[in-house]
């Protein structure tokens, strides 16, 4: 599967000779991709005004149709314009713009193409990278676990960029909505740019929580039941609906 994703990417799908099937066409950037893309910048720049990033470490997408918004490779977040859309198609070939998009494309388009994400955060924030190195699961400490569907699992580590660190990390969303990953970061997706960063945060703050409850001396933290977690989980698909 890696190697037919790979193969198609590179365009070496049986449909041409070397590279021999033709790039498709860069073209003119959409109205809803320029609306999409302004919020993507910005959603990127919160990653790093809320310290869940240094630099240009992480990166944000936005599914518009078939085509994936993706922050780019080495470019701080904002140095980055209108003119600087970057979207690809969804077997990761160009469609948008010059800049290259980021490293980890192979790890969104997995997200996109397994789920029905509409948008994915991925940061390095401290708490949940040392999470990570910790546990092969964020225990269940807190209700909204279930907001990422439970238990958040951490995905094997695996060179960054590389469609093993792809499909170790679709194996770990499973019925989940977010994971780690090991020894680099976390990872988040939801219907709307909104909803994966919200998760992205209360990620790290859980993994935060943890932390501070398991370094007290002596103590080991209580954690949620699974029927706990289940009645979390309907109290929060409720949660802010209006009755009548």
């Amino acid at each position: 599967m890696a190697e037919r994703r790979r193969d198609e990417r590179d365009g070496r799908d049986g449909q041409g000779g070397g590279r021999g099937v033709s790039q498709p066409r860069r073209r003119d950037v959409r109205a809803e991709e320029t609306a999409a893309w302004r919020e993507l910048v910005a959603t990127a720049c919160r990653t790093v005004a809320d310290g869940l990033v240094v630099g240009t470490s992480g990166n944000v997408s936005v599914r518009v149709g078939d085509t994936v918004l993706v922050t780019p490779s080495g470019v701080p977040y904002d140095r980055l314009t209108p003119d600087d859309v970057t979207g690809v198609d969804l077997l990761g070939r160009q469609v948008l713009g010059t800049l290259a998009p980021t490293s980890e494309l192979p790890m969104h388009l997995a997200i996109y193409g397994g789920t029905d994400a509409g948008a994915v955060v991925h940061t390095h924030a401290v708490h949940a990278t040392a999470v990570s190195t910790l546990v092969p699961e964020l225990p269940v400490i807190h209700y909204m676990s279930a907001a990422l569907g439970g238990a958040v699992r951490v995905a094997p580590y695996a060179a960054y960029g590389t469609d093993e660190l792809a499909e170790n990390t679709l194996r770990a969303l499973t019925g989940r909505s977010g994971c780690l990953l090991q020894n680099h970061g976390a990872i988040t997706y939801g219907t709307t740019l909104a909803q994966a960063y919200d998760r992205t945060a209360q990620l790290e703050w859980m993994c935060r929580l943890w932390l501070t409850a398991s370094s007290i001396p002596g103590r080991t933290p209580t954690l949620l039941s699974p029927d706990q977690l289940a009645d979390a989980g309907e109290r929060l698909r409720g949660y802010g609906r209006q009755e009548g």
